[in-house]
C-alpha cells in the first residue's frame, strides 16, 4: 500500500512549506519517525520510509547543538529522502530547514496541534490508509450499532435485504464490495471504495443514492465488523442449527468472527430474520445468551429442579 503526501495534507489539515513538487512523494509505512540518536548523528538503523515528526523535545534537543552541526545533522537525515517532515505547532520551521527539503525533495508541513495528540493521529491516520486490505463480495451495514457483513452469492437478495433495512432506520455502509482492514487485534474495519460510497445496486431498480433517498443519517463511512451473516438458497435435508448454541466463526486476517448462516425461502422475511440475527449477537456481547438460557432452564426442569407458574404444587 502507497499514500501519496498531497493526500496526508489533505486528511490531517497539514500547511506545505516546502516546494508543491513533494506532494508527489509516496508514504509506505504506517510507523512514525521520531529523531532522538539520529538528531545526534547515528543513522544506522534510519528508516527512510518513514514520515518524521518533530515536536517541541526534538527541536530542543537540536536547538542545543551549535548552528553548524545543527544544519549538519538535519542534512544528514535529509539526505536519506524520508517522504516528508511535519513540525508541531510550537515548533518553528527556519528557512534553511525549508531550503533542505526542496533540495532533497522532501516535503516540509506544519501542523496546527501539539505534538502528542498530533502523533496518535497520525498513526491512527496512516494505519488505516497502510494496513493490509482485503475485499469481500456483500454489503455491510451498521444494524442498531453492530457492525453486519451480510454475504451470499449473487442474486440471493443481499442488496434488497439492505435496502429493507436501510429503510427501517439502520445505515448503509457499503454495498457490493466491502475493503476490510485489521485496525488492531481482533478489530475489523469495514469501508466502500470510494467510488460506492453511498449507493446500493437493486436488480429491477438500478443504483440507489441511500443519503438522497433516506437522508445522509442513513450512511457511515466504515464501521467496526462484529457479525457475519451469510444468505444461502434452503437446501432441502441440510441440517440448520435451530437453536443458536453451535458457535460458527469465519476469519479474516487474525481475527475470528462470529459467522450465521440463514436459509432463504419464498415466504421467509429475510431483513427481520438479519436484523433479529444482529440483535441477538449485540445480546450475546453483552452477556445474555438466550439459547444457553433455554437450555440450562431445560436441564433444570429435567432434574426436577424447576417448577413453572402454571404448574400446580
Amino acid at each position: 500500500m502507497k499514500l501519496k503526501i498531497k493526500h496526508v495534507i489533505n486528511d490531517m489539515e497539514l500547511d506545505l512549506l516546502s516546494d508543491p513538487k513533494s506532494l508527489e512523494r509516496e508514504v509506505k509505512s504506517e510507523m512514525l519517525s521520531r529523531p532522538g540518536v539520529e538528531l545526534a548523528g547515528f543513522l544506522d538503523f534510519f528508516d527512510h520510509d518513514r514520515i518524521i515528526l518533530i515536536g517541541s523535545k526534538e527541536s530542543h534537543f537540536i536547538n542545543l547543538f551549535s548552528p553548524e552541526v545543527k544544519k549538519e545533522r538535519l542534512e544528514n537525515i535529509f539526505a536519506k529522502m524520508p517522504p516528508g517532515v511535519i513540525f508541531s505547532i510550537n515548533v518553528d520551521v527556519e528557512d534553511w530547514m525549508i531550503d533542505l527539503g526542496n533540495t532533497y525533495n522532501v516535503a516540509i508541513m506544519k501542523s496546527k496541534i501539539r505534538t502528542t495528540p498530533l502523533n496518535g493521529q497520525l498513526y491512527a491516520y496512516l494505519h488505516s490508509k497502510l494496513a493490509p486490505r482485503t475485499s469481500i463480495h456483500g454489503v455491510l451495514l451498521d444494524i442498531h450499532g453492530m457492525g453486519t457483513l451480510i454475504t451470499g452469492k449473487s442474486g440471493i437478495g443481499k442488496s434488497e435485504t439492505a435496502l429493507e433495512l436501510i429503510k427501517r432506520g439502520h445505515l448503509l455502509v457499503s454495498d457490493d464490495r466491502v475493503d476490510i482492514f485489521e485496525a488492531a487485534p481482533g478489530v475489523l474495519v469495514g469501508s466502500a471504495p470510494k467510488i460506492l460510497e453511498k449507493y446500493i445496486e437493486v436488480r429491477g431498480i438500478g443504483i440507489v443514492d441511500v443519503v438522497s433517498m433516506f437522508g445522509a443519517g442513513a450512511y457511515r463511512e466504515n464501521k467496526k465488523i462484529r457479525l457475519v451473516v451469510e444468505l444461502e438458497l434452503w437446501e432441502k435435508g441440510k441440517h440448520y442449527d435451530r437453536l443458536g448454541i453451535e458457535t460458527e466463526t469465519i476469519k479474516i486476517f487474525n481475527t475470528e468472527i462470529a459467522k450465521i448462516t440463514i436459509p432463504v425461502l419464498p415466504g421467509r422475511n429475510v431483513a427481520t430474520l438479519v436484523e433479529s440475527a444482529a440483535m441477538n449477537q449485540k445480546l450475546k456481547h453483552l452477556g445474555y445468551d438466550a439459547a444457553t438460557e433455554l437450555t440450562k432452564a431445560v436441564a433444570l426442569k429435567a432434574r426436577g429442579i424447576r417448577k413453572d407458574e402454571d404448574e400446580d404444587d
